[in-house]
């Protein structure tokens, strides 16, 4: 699974884990890298190296924050804005085989347990 959805990103010239940084920008554009830290979960390494990645595709670029120029803020630009759709429909094809000839009381089931393995772990 992993590497067909690899796969598929690929071919909008994305790795794993950049779609997620996208989805972030999508929801919230204009925030601070700190701030992707904190909602991707990840180091401050790794955002700033995938950053650099997603600059040189010319998908984001990052600004000097008005109020406090120590603060850089990551926005979108129109390629990225633009990404949206093919990648929600990657998103749906992989969801679509995932839940493959599970029936719909079953999803329902497996909706509930997986919000209470959540909920377990918080």
């Amino acid at each position: 699974m992993r590497r067909n959805y690899a796969d598929m990103l690929r071919e909008l010239n994305l790795h794993v884990g950049q779609d997620q940084m996208l989805c972030r920008l999508w929801r919230e554009d204009g925030v601070t890298q700190n701030q992707l830290c904190e909602r991707l979960n990840c180091e401050p390494p790794t955002i700033t190296n995938m950053l650099r990645t997603l600059e040189s595709y010319g998908l984001v670029y990052r600004k000097k924050d008005d109020s406090d120029g120590r603060v850089s803020r990551v926005y979108l630009t129109t390629k990225g804005r633009e990404l949206y759709e093919p990648v929600e429909l990657i998103w749906k094809k992989q969801q679509e085989k995932l839940l493959e000839g599970i029936l719909p009381e079953e999803r329902l089931m497996l909706r509930r347990l997986m919000k209470q393995m959540a909920e377990n772990i918080i």
